[in-house]
């Protein structure tokens, strides 16, 4: 699903973007911008959220220099979703392998979302 990372720009499906993205478990794509730059809040958080996941894999960028707030953490915690952070080229693989492993060992899909930032 997710093919390429470097610095400014990632590969999903053969296509490039070069904004900060959402990446959920079907496929789909969307920008994702937060209220700061470099700081993940509850706010920024909401839409993913809203999709239910199971797991949210949250990409700090290249460097880990965007930071979640510890309100946004025990959001996501309470909730029962599982959260995973890591610097984006490391999460991105997180993100690909929780999403290709559920369906070769499981059979089914884990709700799996992704946040990337893409740069710093």
């Amino acid at each position: 699903m997710i093919e390429d990372y470097v610095f400014g720009k990632i590969t999903i499906n053969g296509k490039d973007y070069h904004n900060d993205v959402e990446v959920d478990w079907e496929g789909t794509v969307l920008n994702w911008k937060r209220e700061e730059s470099h700081i993940i809040d509850i706010a920024d958080l909401k839409r993913a959220m809203e999709k239910n996941p199971e797991t949210i894999v949250i990409g700090t960028g290249e460097s880990g220099v965007a930071k979640i707030t510890k309100e946004a953490e025990i959001f996501i915690q309470e909730s029962g979703v599982m959260l995973i952070i890591d610097k984006t080229e490391e999460a991105i693989k997180t993100f690909n392998i929780l999403k290709e492993d559920s369906l070769e060992e499981e059979g089914r899909q884990n709700r799996v979302v992704g946040l990337f930032h893409l740069t710093c």
